[in-house]
């Protein structure tokens, strides 16, 4: 008798099929992993389906290896949600495997059900001694040592405490119980800056919890994450914290807790996603507009909100979305009855709006006007902010001391080697490229004529420098990059604390901190943020700012913007002076075709010879345009060539139609089959919803 079995597996590999083995374990159940050889070499898969029809010659079917009982299983949920999120950003189901079990993750899985086996040796043998024991005292210290191995056993029994109810203002009220009655639907919650969203998601998570049901937080960035996780700990002390600088051993802590199934509260980035959640009823995307939550590379390119609502699909859980300047697809969402949108217009203090002020650079040297490169404008309205013992934040969207180099005799910009950018010099010495890492010694010498390097603009090391200049007495800071994980947390502590006077930074000081002192916020060559060649620059550049301008003000003062710029007049800036928003731009996509009102898919081509890589990059539009209406391309990005390779970028914009999904589907069949023909593997890439 024949006592095979037939199972698909999934693999952490880009296969756009799940390989069939075949096995006599009688117990062996879907989501189990199992060890296997593909290829050559030896994976950890997991069981996707048992008892399937071979679809391929029996005698080719490999016999499975060994269930890998250490490890848990993954649940159907998870799986499914794989599969959701393979279908829509057009990779395979082991990519999206590979990205929620990654190697190190299943290393660290192993050695865990190592040390586990280890720590229950060790607990059975404390026990039989604490039997053993006659005195007091040493059964005491026995009775210590366990503890201690079944705390480290059972991190997941410290419960989840059922704390106060957040009160709510009269409005905040009005918007928690409107999000109450919108389920299922997702919520739009659009509330202006320091109007009090968090208290509302507090007690949202509260009544999930009370019910028996798991909430999980996301956040754009690390940074964020650890002003919100004070405010949700204030309230509930078990919150579990996710994200890349969490050490592997706490996040399989924090795996085995979800698994365990007892109501639970994460906060996370885009990558707590995929924990393995057992019952999800509350998922809340805060500052969901971030373009931070895109996942660029590598596969599978998501975004973090939409997917999060993929999971709570799966889930049968609400979704709260966050943001004082919502995305335009969250709002074309809203306005076409997707989802639910609730507005809070007022400031939690009743604070004003803080005001805006645009400054023009040209005039001002014109007229004297600058010290370096900060406005006297500037200078004074900081002056006066300091006196008052408030706080101020300078934004500048580039790090360094100076980002390009330019020689004075024959004009020659010192760009990185493997890379069309130019590299950016840094007070420590070097010239650093801040796409690929490349580094060099700065000798101020061209490397072509001998000439003199002049230093071109002024990243957030020469502002930081020229403000300590400028207030010697003022506790100057910096925050980018650049600055150490350590150093960050505590910059963003001291400036809460009131430590720091000024703090100097990139885009991270644009986030959603709550900063009690802060009364001033500044942008420093603006340009940069309005002046970007994609059609959503001005959207980006108005939430960005919008965002800077609600850091300011709170507690019930008013705050005030300055703005910094050669473009005095352009149509973002007058946006924020007037009050405009979002729908405005909403309009001008609709007029265009573009996102929301379309669907965007890039097709990034690379290559590091040119020559083949226009010719193919050609002939693959040519093939596109028969499957999608809108193709253009291929064209050169801005960045076009990147750790040696040349780029070619191809544009489709698909209907918003019900042929949409099956669309997506003949556009990666013809890629795969062009890479294939072309034997062309590993040049191409696709992004869906690209940011």
């Amino acid at each position: 008798m024949d006592e095979r079995r037939y199972i698909r597996v999934i693999l952490p590999l880009k296969l756009d099929w799940e390989p069939c083995y075949w096995t006599d374990d009688a117990g062996l159940t879907a989501g189990m992993r199992v060890s296997v050889l593909f290829a050559g070499r030896r994976y950890v898969g997991v069981v996707s389906a048992v008892d399937v029809a071979p679809e391929t010659e029996i005698s080719r079917i490999r016999q499975a290896g060994e269930r890998v009982a250490r490890l848990p299983d993954v649940s159907e949920r998870e799986i499914a949600f794989w599969r959701c999120v393979a279908e829509y950003y057009l990779c395979s189901v082991g990519e999206v495997y590979k990205a929620a079990y990654p190697t190190f993750k299943i290393e660290q899985e192993e050695t865990g059900a190592r040390n586990r086996e280890r720590l229950e040796a060790r607990l059975a043998a404390y026990q039989e001694k604490m039997q053993r024991a006659r005195k007091e005292e040493t059964r005491v210290r026995y009775k210590a040592v366990i503890d201690r191995i079944e705390q480290e056993l059972h991190p997941e029994r410290s419960a989840m405490t059922a704390p106060e109810a957040p009160s709510l203002t009269p409005a905040q009220q009005t918007v928690y119980q409107a999000i109450k009655e919108a389920f299922p639907k997702t919520t739009l919650l659009e509330g202006v800056t320091g109007s009090g969203k968090t208290e509302v998601y507090l007690k949202l998570a509260r009544e999930t919890l009370e019910a028996g049901r798991s909430v999980l937080f996301l956040v754009p960035e690390i940074a964020l994450s650890r002003q919100l996780e004070e405010r949700i700990r204030s309230v509930f002390p078990d919150v579990l914290l996710f994200h890349s600088a969490v050490s592997p051993v706490r996040k399989r802590e924090i795996a085995a807790i979800l698994r365990k199934g007892r109501p639970a509260i994460v906060l996370g980035t885009r990558s707590a996603l995929f924990l393995p959640h057992h019952d999800l009823g509350l998922i809340v995307v805060d500052e969901e507009h971030d373009t931070s939550y895109k996942q660029d590379a590598p596969a599978p390119r998501y975004n973090g909100r939409d997917t999060a609502i993929m999971l709570a699909g799966i889930h049968g859980a609400q979704v709260v979305l966050g943001s004082a300047t919502p995305s335009l697809e969250s709002l074309y969402n809203a306005e076409n009855g997707r989802f639910a949108h609730v507005v809070l217009k007022e400031r939690f203090y009743h604070g004003e709006q803080p005001e805006v002020r645009v400054i023009d650079t040209v005039a001002e040297r014109k007229k004297r006007g600058m010290v370096g490169h900060l406005s006297r404008k500037l200078l004074f309205e900081i002056d006066r902010v300091l006196k008052e013992g408030g706080q101020a934040v300078v934004l500048r969207a580039r790090r360094s001391y100076a980002p390009s180099l330019q020689c004075e005799e024959c004009g020659t910009i010192v760009k990185c080697p493997h890379c069309n950018v130019p590299l950016s010099y840094h007070l420590d010495g070097r010239m650093v490229c801040h796409h690929c890492g490349y580094t060099a010694p700065y000798t101020g010498v061209c490397a072509h004529c001998g000439g003199a390097l002049q230093q071109l603009g002024a990243g957030t090391q020469r502002i930081e420098e020229e403000l300590a200049a400028v207030f010697p007495d003022a506790r100057v800071a910096r925050l980018d990059s650049d600055t150490p994980d350590a150093d960050e947390s505590r910059i963003i502590h001291a400036f809460a604390a009131g430590e720091i006077d000024i703090l100097v930074g990139t885009q991270i000081v644009t986030k959603g901190f709550d900063f009690s002192g802060l009364s001033l916020v500044a942008v420093i060559q603006a340009d940069s943020l309005l002046g970007q060649q994609d059609f959503r620059a001005d959207e980006r550049a108005w939430q960005l700012l919008e965002q800077f301008r609600g850091r300011s003000g709170r507690r019930g003062k008013q705050g005030l913007l300055l703005i910094q710029t050669r473009e005095p007049d352009h149509p973002v800036l007058a946006r924020l002076q007037d009050g405009g928003d979002a729908p405005t731009l909403l309009a001008e996509r609709r007029l265009f075709f573009y996102p929301p009102y379309s669907r965007l898919v890039k097709v990034i081509v690379r290559d590091a010879n040119e020559k083949r890589l226009e010719a193919l990059s050609r002939a693959l539009a040519g093939e596109l345009a028969t499957v999608a209406p809108n193709v253009t391309g291929p064209y050169a990005p801005v960045v076009d060539r990147l750790a040696g390779e040349s780029i070619r970028h191809i544009r489709l914009l698909l209907p918003r139609d019900r042929a949409l999904t099956a669309t997506k589907k003949r556009i990666a069949a013809l890629l795969a089959g062009f890479e294939k023909d072309r034997k062309y593997p590993g040049h191409i890439v696709i992004d869906v919803d690209p940011v």
